[in-house]
């Protein structure tokens, strides 16, 4: 676009960015200096504040324009006096300022160094802004919470960041152990609560309330909750915040937990569908991962165990439990979600694409039912063009079904 209305006014044109998170909304920076002919000569880095110098040609625009005959009468009109902005003295300009060779600061990519990279810098922003000295999130041992500790460490340092892991009887003991090789490979404080005792609590107490009805939904929600209650109480005691681990996928169908795993101040990757999430873990891990992209910063090398990614995604609150018992397969799931919450798109026109029509109508379904969870999601960073809370918001009393 800029260099579109460089080329139409014949004019050079200077782009100033923010940078830095404000709640939800995250600016990237990204400045740029783009000259009369439309072509991009200088452009600061993504993600972070940098000066950025650049030397225009302002008489070569001018000369453009009076060349240009559907320019002239402008030309002429232009010719008050114009200010001059003074120099700026070559000893306050950091050396990083001048590209070297004059080339260009390479926009991020692929992708997903783009994408790590806006999480990061939004969740550090939210924490300094704010105020918090200290984080803390459940780690379970699965994918979504391992990439919500790694963004953590990585905007935060590991010193300013706790793990709890919580077992309860349904948890396995490899899930368990990976959590607990993930926060010592990025040297996260541990917190082990426990909470078999707790649970055996509440079931004793509701005992009687609950006499002749079997086991359900209600005792898996129980689990979610009491682990919501353990991290809200680190919160309190400590001045932590806490940092929900939900990703997009979840939040969309409500496979979440209100006053359980939906319980916290800062959602990190509330915008971030579960396939993206598996793109992001793994490239974490790759050699591009273990490198800061702006400045250059060390990180730990594939902080993230195998098993992690590989492992079928499980809520592990009751036994053999997957994910998929009750969702459509992630990869199938996160196109309908993309059609219907992204792109506005009908039952009748995913349908059309070839989607299995069962899945279809049970997702949208799912997403309708959900918005009065969604309502009582903390904030989080917005990376798609449609998010919750911001840009997708309906009416929780709705008969319709479209």
């Amino acid at each position: 676009m800029f260099s579109q209305r460089a080329r139409d006014n014949l004019a050079c044109v200077a782009f100033c960015g923010l940078v830095g998170g404000q709640d939800e909304l995250l600016f990237d920076g990204h400045s740029c200096v783009i000259d009369h002919n439309g072509a991009t000569i200088a452009r600061a880095a993504q993600f972070r504040e940098q000066v950025l110098i650049a030397d225009v040609d302002l008489a070569a625009a001018a000369a453009a324009r009076l060349r240009d005959p559907s320019h002239r009468p402008a030309a002429r009109r232009g010719g008050h006096p114009v200010s001059i902005l003074p120099a700026l003295p070559a000893a306050r300009v950091p050396a990083e300022a001048h590209p070297a060779g004059g080339e260009l600061t390479p926009a991020l990519a692929p992708v997903e160094a783009e994408l790590y990279s806006a999480l990061t810098l939004g969740l550090h922003d939210y924490v300094e802004k704010n105020g918090f000295a200290h984080v803390v999130l459940g780690l379970s041992g699965g994918i979504d919470s391992a990439l919500v500790a790694c963004l953590a460490a990585d905007a935060l340092g590991a010193e300013r960041v706790s793990a709890t892991i919580m077992p309860s009887p349904y948890s396995s003991a490899s899930t368990q152990q990976d959590a607990r090789d993930l926060a010592g490979a990025l040297g996260l404080d541990v917190h082990e609560l426990p909470i078999a005792a707790a649970m055996s609590a509440y079931e004793t107490t509701l005992a009687d309330s609950f006499a002749g009805r079997d086991p359900d939904l209600t005792e898996e929600n129980l689990q979610a909750r009491i682990r919501g209650n353990l991290l809200m109480a680190l919160s309190n005691k400590f001045g932590w915040l806490v940092l929900t681990t939900g990703n997009k996928s979840e939040m969309s169908v409500g496979y979440t937990t209100l006053y359980g795993d939906l319980a916290g101040g800062f959602a990190v990757i509330k915008d971030v569908p579960k396939t993206i999430v598996y793109r992001l873990c793994e490239w974490r891990n790759s050699p591009a991962g273990a490198r800061e992209p702006v400045s250059g910063a060390a990180r730990v090398k594939s902080p993230i165990p195998a098993s992690i990614i590989e492992r079928a995604p499980s809520a592990e609150l009751r036994p053999d439990q997957r994910d998929e018992d009750s969702l459509p397969p992630y990869e199938l799931l996160d196109r309908i979600l993309e059609g219907y919450v992204e792109l506005d798109l009908s039952r009748e026109q995913l349908i059309a694409q070839g989607l299995p029509a069962g899945d279809v109508e049970h997702a949208i379904r799912l997403v309708d039912l959900a918005e009065y969870k969604r309502r009582q999601a903390p904030p989080g960073i917005k990376i798609s063009a449609r998010a919750f809370g911001r840009d997708r918001r309906m009416p929780i009393t709705n008969r319709y079904r479209g």
